[in-house]
């Protein structure tokens, strides 16, 4: 049984990282951007899901008192709705979906304009401080997602028996990680694609071509936003609440220094590598949690067991920096359609 549960586990973080690794790799891997507040995305996603949503719920449904006990009782009622009409489940799950690439994009076009001024590390560090900001915000403000009483979400999927609910979700997340991949693995093999290394490389050149390179960070944040809020939607109904008081699940270490650690492990600017170091990362999490109090007493090492997934990861990615800066799967030029009908 235990062996199941490990593979459920790898396969849910691996289809988690595929969706927010994939979209800051359009951000930073295709267009250059130093998106150190990714974490801020996956937030929006559980902030959408756990206080918007519950309160347009409350609302409709009657539901009155504060957004810790409303929650509550929203969730309960949906739940049973939901049993009995799995329809009215599929449909609010596309609203959740939808309403939270909605905001989370217009969040990272607005995200990105202190790049008009900052460039590179300074554009990073704001970055940063900008989602550190708004996680403390949730943290210590109860009228957003109930501070650390947390709230509850509604199970969308009740209709679907309770032994089988989890992997169920597991399925969910992988189709909607496959579907993230073929998308962007579109976006970017079109003239877009090739616009967006232009940035990268040299950002004066695209400017002497007419093209407006802040326009071009603003659809690319919007984009990369919208998507990794997809994300933190997703994991909330995985866990059925949102619970700031324990936000290191959507806080920097998972959903900002993993995801660039994937992406430099598996090749930045290539969506291929991104999804071989996603597996390759959750795979190695996952056996480093399971076993991580064997492999402390086996090695007599001299730390707790709690912190050796973080130390063996940032050694990682320090061994990355220095021997494989390119990843795995080093980035190819882009072919779009006209230049493979011109080789041919």
């Amino acid at each position: 049984m235990e062996i199941w549960s490990l593979i459920t586990n790898i396969l849910l973080w691996f289809g988690l990282y595929v969706i927010v690794s994939l979209s800051l790799n359009v951000e930073y891997g295709y267009c250059g951007i130093p998106n150190f507040g990714k974490a801020l995305s996956v937030i929006v996603g559980a902030v959408v899901a756990g206080g918007l949503m519950t309160r347009i719920l409350m609302v409709a449904m009657g539901v009155h008192g504060d957004i810790i006990t409303g929650s509550s009782a929203v969730s309960g009622e949906v739940t049973t709705l939901v049993k009995s009409n799995p329809l009215y489940g599929i449909v609010l799950f596309l609203v959740y979906i939808i309403l939270a690439l909605i905001i989370g994009a217009v969040v990272g076009a607005v995200f990105i304009l202190p790049s008009a001024r900052l460039k590179e590390d300074y554009l990073a560090i704001t970055l940063l401080a900008i989602a550190e900001t708004f996680t403390m915000v949730c943290y210590y403000n109860p009228v957003i997602v109930g501070s650390y009483y947390g709230v509850s979400v509604p199970n969308l999927f009740a209709f679907i028996p309770a032994s089988v609910r989890y992997q169920t979700i597991v399925g969910i997340i992988l189709i909607t990680a496959f579907v993230v991949y073929i998308v962007l693995e579109r976006i970017v093999e079109s003239p877009y694609g090739r616009l967006l290394r232009g940035v990268r490389e040299n950002e004066d050149v695209m400017k002497a071509y007419g093209r407006n390179v802040m326009n071009i960070r603003i659809k690319t944040m919007a984009l990369g936003s919208g998507i990794a809020a997809i994300a933190g939607v997703l994991l909330t109904f995985y866990t059925l609440r949102v619970q700031p008081d324990s936000f290191m699940n959507y806080g920097r270490t998972f959903w900002t220094f993993f995801p660039f650690l994937i992406i430099l492990l598996g090749g930045a600017g290539n969506n291929r590598g991104v999804v071989l170091g996603s597996l390759i990362f959750a795979t190695l999490w996952e056996l480093v949690d399971f076993y991580k109090d064997n492999i402390v007493s086996a090695l007599h090492l001299p730390v707790e067991a709690v912190w050796l997934e973080y130390i063996l990861f940032g050694v990682l990615m320090l061994l990355i920096l220095f021997y494989k800066p390119e990843g795995l799967i080093p980035e190819k030029p882009i072919v779009t359609e006209p230049i493979k009908r011109k080789k041919s």
